[in-house]
């Protein structure tokens, strides 16, 4: 292998005498593996998952389509301990219930961290041009191409099959689109960008009143969504933000492709563009917790910053008579994460009042599936439009 610059994320192994070093790369900026060894598919799968939790990384050498059922493997072996570790707890005397919503719901991510963490240890290598020197490979130059720097292209580098295969269903996802039927049109999603799959925010955008056309500011513009809903409904220019550029690059190629381009302003910022506007539309990530890989930053607000942010800057950008269209679901309070109150609270401290309010629930497959572990507080889920006014 050629070495890498130690100054990068590296993974180090040996192999007999030799000692090999290759450029690390995780999108989600997850460390290299301490430990490395080679395996093939003659590695058995209870080998595989025992030092996956010690933490032991496995470059894998064999065939591609082996390294996918392994890694399926290592999914069941998960399964399987977190069941006898819950049978355990439920036979376990003077255990507490977990039913407490937001226990369950540090307890669901901290299992999710867990198995992404012991899943995370199958890797795949790279040669130069995002060719994957394993029998069978697919070809995921394409999609490589579309989520990676171009630096990396022309370099040798290893990354978890997991992200491998969440890249790849990206690309398929950006292919196919998502189809808007507020829109009549589809939304392709860039990877590391929220795909619109819940459509009733949408919705609730599309049926709002407008309180004027001329102009409006879509603040965390994300695949265009929002933006091109507006421009459909008639909104002049909308001014439309965001600080992630793969966001920006994402949602001028949606606006591109509905011929809604002309009458959006893209710009790269944090939370507000200079001036003001008679509608404000912003659609912050809904949950207060500290997001672990780059698509999480669409769903986790931590300490509700940009949330925050939108309420106490609105009111010097709004228009006289203007409204700012604040998009949240009330998940987080069903969940403990939130007080109930803090956004009535976090309204009034900003100077601002309610104009009026829509709501809707949610359609998703998770809302009624019982075996989620957080149906509990996604059964009492609702998504509303918060319609505000600058206080008189």
């Amino acid at each position: 292998m050629t070495s890498t610059d130690d100054s990068l994320p590296h993974l180090a192994w040996r192999s007999g005498a030799a000692r090999h070093t290759l450029r690390w790369h995780s999108e989600a900026g997850n460390p290299p593996p301490k430990r490395v060894v080679e395996a093939d598919d003659q590695m058995p799968a209870d080998t595989a998952y025992r030092l996956a939790c010690e933490g032991t990384g496995l470059l894998w050498r064999g065939d591609f389509q082996n390294a996918r059922q392994l890694l399926q493997a290592l999914g069941r072996r998960i399964d399987r301990a977190r069941e006898r570790a819950d049978a355990k707890k439920k036979d376990a005397p003077n255990t507490t219930e977990a039913g407490q919503p937001a226990q369950a719901f540090h307890q669901h991510r901290q299992m999710q961290a867990q198995r992404a963490r012991i899943l995370g240890m199958l890797l795949i290598p790279f040669e130069p041009g995002f060719a994957v020197p394993l029998r069978r490979a697919p070809d995921v130059q394409v999609a490589c191409s579309e989520a990676y720097d171009p630096a990396l292209a022309g370099q040798a580098f290893a990354v978890s099959l997991r992200e491998l295969q969440g890249l790849i269903g990206a690309h398929e996802w950006r292919k196919k689109g998502v189809e808007i039927a507020a829109l009549g049109g589809r939304i392709h999603p860039y990877y590391g960008v929220f795909s619109p799959v819940r459509g009733e925010y949408v919705d609730l955008v599309a049926q709002a009143p407008l309180p004027a056309t001329q102009l409006a500011f879509d603040i965390g513009v994300g695949t265009g969504v929002l933006s091109a809903m507006l421009a459909r409904r008639g909104v002049c220019k909308v001014v439309a933000t965001d600080m992630d550029p793969r966001a920006l690059a994402c949602a001028r190629e949606n606006l591109e492709g509905l011929g809604l381009l002309k009458q959006v302003e893209l710009r790269q910022a944090d939370l507000f563009p200079e001036g003001r506007a008679p509608l404000i539309v912003c659609n912050p990530p809904w949950l207060p917790a500290r997001p672990s890989s780059p698509i999480e930053h669409a769903v986790y607000d931590p300490e509700s910053r940009m949330l925050l942010g939108f309420l106490n800057g609105l009111a010097q950008h709004l228009e006289p008579d203007g409204e700012g269209w604040l998009i949240m679901s009330d998940f987080a309070e069903h969940l403990g994460l939130r007080a109930p109150g803090m956004l009535a609270e976090a309204i009034a401290a900003a100077g601002l009042e309610v104009a009026g309010r829509h709501d809707i629930k949610p359609r998703h497959g998770k809302a009624v599936d019982r075996d989620d572990p957080l149906h509990a507080a996604r059964s009492k889920e609702t998504t509303t439009l918060w319609r505000l006014r600058a206080r008189a």
